[in-house]
């Protein structure tokens, strides 16, 4: 059994898992969110902008003290979407390994869809016809067993870019819903939808009325189609600060709900599926099995481009 931490530097939030890996499985000891929306600007300015760089380090500071404590024997940071697009995204992931003593590893679309699929299906296996849907803050994953997909359709990006109004006016919802349809491939017949990640299990919350997420209740939890989508039109009519007030929303996710949950509603749509079952398995799971693989890190110099970031 090896004892192991994933950091994961997402567009909208930086999460953290301390996990027992053994025989292929992941076993959760401890999981943290923090909405630090790294991806801030990105979209246009292609840059991290040095106040989303100070959100996330003012986080990774406890999230190290936390892996300290749990006893983790090696920890894999993991940058997406907004790390990606970003001109200093790698100068950033070398202040993060000097600074943090993570190793750290800038995912390509295509690799994230896979490390996804892997987390999701925790030691086991899915059927050829299962669809994982990854909505993230930067891009969207779709994931079947064999094929795989990184599409521009994420809950930040597509808010920056289409969501002006609070709340969104008609003309901006359709046309945030045309550009998802129009990067929505047409060619898919899967038999089953899992969705993972931050506006799925917030969908989910909303659905059990819960106070806060609990993943006991929401993993394995069912969505109908029909149902979220009514829920994207309930959440579309109020502006952001009723929607902080929602029973069971994290105040930070508010301002990018709508964008997300009009990515699912599109997507489930598209592919015909009639409902959506939620998985707390995910990205972090699949970076928890590929950071027990890892070797035994020696220790060496700074690497290119520590604290040159901004």
């Amino acid at each position: 059994m090896t004892r192991v931490g994933v950091v994961d530097l997402g567009t909208n939030s930086t999460r953290l898992l301390v996990a027992d890996v053994e025989d292929g499985a992941v076993h959760e000891v401890e999981r943290r969110l923090t909405i630090t929306r790294l991806g801030e600007g990105v979209d246009e300015r292609r840059i991290l902008l040095p106040t989303a760089l100070a959100r996330v380090r003012n986080t990774l500071g406890g999230y190290r003290r936390v892996l300290e404590e749990a006893g983790a024997e090696r920890t894999l940071a993991v940058a997406t979407s907004a790390v990606r697009d970003a001109e200093n995204g790698e100068a950033f992931l070398g202040e993060v390994e000097w600074s943090y003593g993570f190793e750290t590893v800038l995912l390509s679309g295509d690799e994230e869809a896979r490390m996804t699929f892997r987390g999701v299906a925790n030691g086991g296996a899915l059927e050829s016809g299962a669809l994982v849907l990854d909505v993230g803050g930067g891009s969207t994953e779709l994931v079947l067993a064999n094929w795989h997909e990184s599409l521009d359709l994420g809950c930040v990006r597509l808010t920056e870019r289409f969501l002006h109004s609070d709340p969104p006016t008609a003309v901006e919802l359709e046309a945030c819903r045309e550009h998802i349809r129009s990067l929505l491939p047409a060619d898919l017949e899967p038999t089953r939808g899992i969705g993972v990640a931050g506006t799925v299990t917030t969908l989910a919350v909303l659905s059990l009325g819960l106070d806060e997420e609990d993943p006991g209740l929401v993993h394995g939890h069912r969505m109908s189609t029909d149902w979220i989508a009514a829920e994207a039109e309930r959440l579309a009519a109020q502006p952001v600060a009723a929607l902080r007030g929602l029973r069971g929303m994290d105040p930070d996710r508010a301002p990018v709900i709508v964008a997300g949950t009009l990515v699912v509603a599109e997507t489930l749509r598209r592919y015909g599926l009639d409902a959506l079952e939620v998985s707390e398995h995910d990205l972090m799971h699949g970076a928890a099995l590929a950071a027990a693989e890892l070797p035994v890190r020696a220790e060496g110099p700074a690497p290119p481009g520590a604290y040159t970031c901004c």
